[in-house]
């Protein structure tokens, strides 16, 4: 079997790499705990830089402007994006105008996706339910009504969710017997939508999406079977590239200070201490790297196996959420108090890391996943 990328996806990640070079994670707003203030948009100016770049439309076909690439290209930028802290909805956006072209209707894909390609209409996605602890998909009801669907139900943290034009949200119906999920696409400004502020460990603003009564089109509305199993996978893989990304970074850093800072005239990356410590976050990141480009090839793919695509994806983000947050607190040890210094990047690092490490849920929760996976599929 072949590992390596292609040329395609190498172009991808190298047009990332340009479009991020001039990005500062200095600029980043502190956490909110932090007397830094509390971000309010993402980066615009980034943003029509991502279109310029078509890495907006990576995902979409030909025929919406896209470069038809797949969930590995998607993740080659996203681990770029996250070295730098980049403020945009670039895996929301991404995941969910992918999902559109996949499972939605023709007209909506016509309507949608050649403005969501160039960075015109911005789409997020609501994930992570009523509490941030249960299943996205039982946090909002949808019922028929007419021509018409009515949802009703919360779902918390949905990220960008104030510069969206578009948030999709899963929504359980239970007609006939037959529980089902469908997608449904909810304009920001729609009657009965409701937005709560809230704020991440990393400062950005999250929003409580509250919706009441709140009557879509069924045009609107993806009924497709699979379509938020799909989607969902989508994310959590993408949210496994930012984790790689940002660690990446961190040990780089943390490189860089053991390499220099001296104690007894000597440099402390050469003690022993810091090298085991250094060397077993190089090894969680290649855990990472194996397990991220495991799940995003069975999504890219749609390969079978004994086991679905759904136990790689768990087994890459119990590595994600655990490796992440194992990478920054080293670094933060090796720093010292220089690591707590908010003038220096890395405490952002830090809070951003805790963000992805329980963003669409911790490791714990994916393990008790796996697990239940392993015993509806045992292997012969």
């Amino acid at each position: 079997m072949d590992f390596t990328f292609t040329e395609e996806q190498l172009a991808a990640a190298e047009a990332a790499r340009g479009v991020f070079a001039g990005v500062v994670p200095d600029a980043v707003p502190s956490p909110a705990l932090t007397p830094g203030p509390v971000a309010e948009g993402f980066d615009r100016e980034l943003w029509s830089r991502l279109a310029d770049a078509d890495l907006l439309s990576l995902l979409l076909d030909e025929a919406h402007g896209g470069a038809g690439l797949d969930a590995i290209a998607l993740c080659l930028v996203l681990r770029a994006s996250a070295e730098v802290l980049a403020r945009v909805p670039l895996l929301e956006h991404s995941a969910a105008a992918a999902a559109v072209q996949a499972y939605g209707r023709a007209e909506s894909a016509q309507r949608l996706l050649e403005r969501a390609g160039r960075g015109e209409l911005v789409l997020t996605v609501a994930a992570n339910g009523r509490t941030g602890h249960d299943a996205a998909e039982l946090a909002v009801t949808a019922r028929r009504e007419g021509l018409d669907w009515v949802l009703d139900g919360v779902q918390t943290a949905v990220p960008w969710a104030y510069d969206a034009d578009l948030v999709v949200v899963p929504a359980h119906v239970g007609d006939a017997g037959a529980d089902r999920t469908v997608l449904a696409l909810v304009p920001r400004e729609h009657e009965g939508v409701v937005l709560a502020g809230q704020v991440s460990t990393s400062g950005e603003r999250l929003a409580e999406l509250r919706l009441a009564s709140v009557r879509i089109d069924a045009t609107e509305v993806i009924e497709a079977d699979g379509a938020w199993e799909w989607l969902h996978a989508l994310l959590v893989t993408g949210t496994c590239a930012l984790a790689l990304g940002l660690g990446e970074r961190v040990l780089r850093m943390t490189s860089d200070y053991t390499g220099k800072r001296e104690q007894f005239g000597y440099p402390i990356a050469t003690f022993q201490a810091v090298a085991v410590q250094s060397a077993d976050r190089y090894i969680d990141l290649r855990a990472m790297e194996a397990t991220l480009w495991q799940a995003a090839w069975r999504i890219a793919s749609g390969a079978s196996g004994a086991l679905p695509a759904a136990a790689d994806v768990a087994v890459a983000k119990i590595w994600a959420a655990e490796g992440v947050r194992r990478v920054v607190q080293t670094a933060q040890h090796l720093h010292g108090g220089f690591g707590a210094d908010t003038d220096y990047s890395l405490h952002r690092y830090h809070a951003w890391a805790k963000h992805l490490e329980l963003a669409l849920g911790p490791a714990a929760a994916y393990e008790e996943k796996l697990g239940d996976l392993l015993a509806a599929h045992p292997l012969a």
